[in-house]
């Protein structure tokens, strides 16, 4: 069976490839009221837009929303809501040389071997064009999770072997993120990351990234055990964005050298005394910040000559032109935030129809 739908009460299908006419996406189960407009997509598809900055892909789409159903004078109705994007600047003719060739590290060999057939333009619907649509639906999640008090949002943890100088992750201070096109938390940094970026794209080469999402105002109960768990499904969903190798919760993989003293988060009736465990225990909510980790490969498509197999079998050499991004994990910030709200807001929706007559129990633990 396709798995082209993700969430269960929020419920979103995306469709579409790279160089298709559009890509589109309709939410099932998305609550009644929400205030939308077409313009409230502009912002969070601009971030994950490519040609913005010279270090990412220079490809340019406009990524204008037009809303098809679901919403009636501004407002969701509760009924499916069909978003589309049309593509109007793909270039085809960039992939006519590799349409016979698998380019290693990408999806063109396993599609085949899976399909029998594939769509050489752009990667077709193995592209990261198609998270286009996860974002846009995230902008009417992100919206009916602020109204509870909700914030999503990301930055780059690590570009290469660059890292945050003097960074304290407690204190983020996220209009210097939203200041600068690497969604980079310490903005002294930005001359020295254009510089790495710069000599990257000039030796044809490219390189992987860590992304950082924190989802504060998470209320303590969110997450089904044992097979719904937040933590569970937050993974799943952060796996599924192209070019993901990795994902953590919390302390994740440096969870391995501590000690049980350090790692176990002490309670006091005034909060928490960590956030090692990420916000989630047991699969559900604790109250406090929830905290993801996600790590990003470097992209294949390079102009470096690599050696791969044609359709027949035989050994060739592949050089991949056309427009590419040097570090995709720039422009996976704002689709790993997408990807965590809209876990949320299903998770929320599903605890809701379960244990909304379940109040506040005592004790209630600061996040």
């Amino acid at each position: 069976m396709s798995s082209n739908t993700f969430g269960k009460l929020f419920a979103v299908t995306t469709f579409g490839e790279s160089h298709g006419p559009a890509i589109g996406c309709v939410i099932d189960g998305c609550p009644p009221g929400i205030p939308i407009a077409p313009e409230d997509f502009t912002h969070d598809l601009a971030r994950r837009a490519t040609g913005r900055t010279r270090h990412t892909s220079q490809r340019r789409e406009a990524d204008e929303v037009e809303i098809l159903s679901g919403v009636h004078e501004g407002r969701t109705t509760g009924t499916p809501i069909a978003l589309l994007v049309r593509n109007t600047d793909a270039r085809s003719k960039d992939y006519d040389a590799i349409a016979r060739q698998f380019r290693p590290g990408h999806a063109d060999y396993t599609y085949w071997q899976k399909y029998g057939i594939r769509d050489p333009r752009g990667g077709g619907r193995s592209s990261a064009r198609e998270t286009t649509m996860r974002v846009a639906a995230a902008v009417i999640a992100k919206k009916w999770l602020a109204g509870r008090g909700v914030v999503v949002r990301g930055h780059l943890a690590q570009i290469g072997e660059v890292l945050p100088h003097g960074f304290d992750a407690r204190t983020v201070d996220w209009q210097a993120v939203e200041s600068n096109p690497f969604f980079w938390p310490v903005t002294g940094q930005v001359p020295e990351l254009e510089a790495y970026m710069d000599a990257l794209r000039k030796s044809g080469d490219s390189v992987g990234a860590r992304v950082r999402v924190v989802a504060e105002g998470v209320p303590p109960g969110w997450g089904e055990p044992v097979y719904g768990k937040l933590d569970a499904e937050l993974a799943s969903a952060l796996m599924s964005i192209n070019a993901t190798k990795g994902v953590e919760i919390g302390a994740g993989f440096a969870a391995v050298a501590q000690k049980g003293t350090e790692h176990r988060d002490e309670i006091t009736p005034d909060g928490f005394l960590g956030n090692h465990a990420g916000g989630i225990l047991g699969g559900i909510s604790t109250g406090q910040a929830i905290e993801c980790g996600v790590a990003f490969k470097p992209t294949s498509s390079l102009r470096l000559p690599g050696r791969t197999v044609d359709l027949d079998g035989n050994p060739v050499e592949v050089v991949t032109t056309g427009r590419h991004d040097p570090c995709v994990g720039i422009r996976a910030v704002p689709i790993c935030e997408a990807m965590v709200a809209l876990v949320l807001i299903d998770q929320a929706l599903r605890h809701r129809a379960q244990c909304g007559d379940v109040g506040p129990v005592h004790p209630r633990i600061p996040g």
